[in-house]
């Protein structure tokens, strides 16, 4: 029954044996070796069982060897009944009284597992006595082994173990010592501590020590570091404890005193280097290497802090010029490079005078002076940095120059804080860019207060139409002569908690830029048919058509047709009502051709306006096919007519030749900035019928929209 024909499934009893006890008890064997043992134990029982004689001593043998496999748990007894149970009638095949038999097989089974348990048991409190026997008799000879035993552990230890005098001289050491410091036990012998360290840490200990002989202080620790023949640092962390005598007095001076200093050096140089690495990851740019926003702040305030009244500081706000053209024609890779390349070379350069240099993110950089010299300085320095940017760089096949535009502070540390230098480094790069970039410009308080302005209204903007600090008024258009009231144009204000009413000159712009312009376009929108519909209700046709100015970006937003709809329904507004006024360059697209939000519009039955009519002379014919309504006409042409003797002749041949031009495509015109009665004569002598400005009338607000239709009938 054992033959070669029960050998394959008896191993996969065993392998299922195995996985139900082999974590059930800690055992010093491999898988592999419990199988092997199992295997060979089912083999033994499948003759028991076969060969009822020796049954019985079988099973004992089976739970004896249990536990001498270190199977010694109740669990392991019970699952490995519960297994040979199910799966030694498979092996065994059928057979008279098969089952009988291997019951009385599997309950000798546990009692020789209870027997072997038992006498192990016993054997453990054997051993147990012994070793108390044995700790009573080694504890009458332990003062004349504690030497042996100090000398084993002094030996075998990983640690460093140095035994020194009163004044860290080194009497003997341990082999962990010669391996952490990369040296010989001779070398080490007779050289005090301070000379295994570098000097500004054996400067550092020198104090403690001196404690610690004096009895001041009973053990010390400390991180020191010693640099290796090869230049390589060792970082340790020194552990010392002070012995003192067992007893009597000293035999010098009758007191009882301190033998000698025992020091423990732990090798600690890779978990410093891991430290070292995180700190690094927390403070400098991943991509570049250089300080990050974290570390220039840091170092900024330390930067900061008057040690003398005359202490100053610089700083230099860079901004690659042309950066994003680059990225996005030769690839992100090409144009990490290049950020890279720019670090180095500010890096290098910053270095040699003191300066950090960190990358505030993008494509912007800072470099911080500590201890200025004053501005012509930093200005040197500014104007080294740029030409280290501006020489070429090779990469990926291509040779590329950028430039770079500056925003310089330099000013003295008294009454100076990080977030002041910082946004006002960051305002003059503003200016820089704005005239004309590749340039530096120096920060001043009287100029750059109106930076400082725009800047505050961008960072409030949001905010302010949140709460509905926006309004709008209405500026007038009207027939002259006559004075019939002809349209009105919307005029968005801002109502400013500390600055006063704004115009929105002061704000459309910083929207622009911002992109908040499309959200206040939006919001404007809304009011402006709410305020009409109101108009359209109570004066019926006499109700004036309300004028909209769209900015460039607001008018190429693609959900602007859609939001036109959607404000036009919910208000009731008819479209032939509303009029919008578009600056002349945003009718048309890249290729010149005539944009699709046109024709929508026009579809809708909404009124269109040339704002800037003439701008692009060679615009003119392509504006006959989008049938515009009307044309705005303004700047120092038509304020030429407000002269006392009229305009000259070169404003007023502009003004006819723009009028004629509008008259053969069959538009309207309209003039802006007419600010008096002799303007308005002039401007209409030569064709311009409807004028806006104070001519026409000074802002109104919604409610007094009906009063100027009355007055006007």
């Amino acid at each position: 029954m054992t033959g070669g024909t029960f050998e394959r499934p008896r191993r996969e009893v065993a392998e299922a044996w195995t996985r139900e006890i082999f974590a059930t008890s800690f055992v010093p064997m491999s898988r592999v070796e419990v199988v092997d043992l199992l295997d060979a134990a089912l083999g033994r029982l499948v003759d028991a069982v076969v060969l009822p004689v020796s049954a019985r001593r079988a099973g004992e043998q089976l739970g004896s060897d249990l536990v001498g496999w270190h199977f010694r748990t109740p669990a392991a007894l019970e699952r490995s009944v519960r297994l040979l149970s199910a799966r030694l009638p498979e092996l065994i095949g059928e057979s008279p009284g098969r089952d009988s038999r291997i019951a009385d097989v599997l309950a000798t089974v546990a009692g020789g597992f209870a027997t072997a348990v038992h006498e192990s048991t016993l054997h453990q409190q054997d051993v147990i006595q012994q070793a108390v026997l044995r700790a009573r008799d080694e504890a009458e000879r332990e003062l004349g082994a504690s030497e042996a035993r100090f000398r084993a552990v002094f030996s075998d230890s990983a640690l460093g173990i140095a035994i020194g005098a009163l004044d860290g001289t080194i009497e003997d050491a341990n082999d962990a010592m010669v391996r952490i410091f990369r040296t010989t036990l001779d070398d080490l012998v007779g050289r005090t501590v301070f000379d295994l360290l570098d000097p500004e840490w054996a400067a550092a200990i020198r104090p403690a020590c001196a404690d610690l002989a004096h009895g001041t202080i009973d053990r010390l620790g400390e991180v020191t570091r010693t640099t290796t023949e090869d230049g390589s640092h060792v970082w340790t962390q020194l552990s010392a404890s002070l012995v003192r005598r067992s007893s009597g007095p000293d035999e010098a001076d009758g007191r009882r005193g301190s033998d000698y200093v025992v020091m423990l050096w732990e090798d600690i140089t890779e978990r410093h280097m891991l430290q070292e690495q995180l700190r690094r990851q927390a403070t400098h740019d991943p991509l570049t290497g250089l300080a990050n926003r974290t570390l220039l702040t840091l170092r900024l305030q330390d930067a900061l802090t008057g040690t003398h009244d005359e202490r100053r500081v610089g700083l230099c706000y860079f901004d690659l010029d042309g950066f994003k053209a680059i990225n996005d024609s030769l690839g992100h890779p090409i144009g990490d490079d290049l950020l890279r390349a720019t670090a180095q070379r500010l890096q290098a350069t910053a270095a040699e005078v003191g300066a950090l240099a960190a990358r505030m993110g993008g494509d912007e950089f800072v470099v911080l002076v500590p201890d200025s010299a004053g501005p012509p300085a930093v200005l040197e320095l500014v104007e080294t940095l740029l030409r280290e940017v501006l020489s070429p760089v090779r990469l990926g096949g291509h040779e590329l120059t950028v430039s770079a535009s500056v925003g310089v502070v330099e000013r003295p540390v008294a009454r100076t804080d990080a977030g002041e230098l910082l946004r006002d480094a960051d305002i003059t790069l503003y200016r820089a860019k704005g005239e004309g970039k590749a340039q530096w410009v120096l920060f001043e308080s009287d100029v750059d207060e109106a930076s400082r302005r725009r800047f505050r209204l961008s960072a409030t903007m949001p905010a302010a139409l949140d709460d509905d600090e926006f309004y709008v008024e209405y500026r007038q258009a009207r027939h002259h002569p006559g004075g019939e009231l002809v349209a009105v144009e919307a005029d968005v204000r801002w109502d400013h908690p500390e600055l006063g009413e704004l115009c929105s000159t002061e704000f459309l712009p910083l929207a622009q830029e911002t992109g908040l312009v499309v959200r206040l376009g939006n919001w404007a929108l809304r009011q402006i048919c709410t305020h009409a519909f109101g108009w359209q209700q109570r004066l019926g046709d006499e109700a004036p058509t309300v004028a909209v100015t769209l900015s460039e970006r607001h008018f190429r937003d693609p959900g602007l047709v859609g939001g036109l709809r959607s404000v036009l329904a919910d208000t009731g507004l008819r479209p032939d009502k509303l009029c919008v006024v578009v600056p002349e360059s945003v009718l048309f697209d890249e290729d010149d051709d005539p944009v699709d939000t046109v024709e929508i519009l026009q579809g809708l039955g909404i009124t269109l306006v040339v704002d800037g009519f003439g701008g692009d002379l060679r615009r003119l014919p392509r504006l006959r096919e989008l049938r515009m309504n009307a044309v705005k006409i303004s700047g120092p042409y038509v304020a030429g007519y407000a002269a006392e003797h009229g305009p000259d002749p070169l404003d007023e041949h502009v003004v006819r030749s723009l009028v004629r031009a509008a008259e053969l495509l069959g538009f309207s015109v309209v003039a802006d900035g007419v600010d008096d009665e002799a303007q308005a004569a002039r401007l209409a002598s030569d064709g311009v019928r409807i004028v806006q400005g104070e001519a026409a009338g000074s802002r109104v607000s919604a409610m007094e929209i009906e009063l100027a239709v009355a007055a006007a009938c």
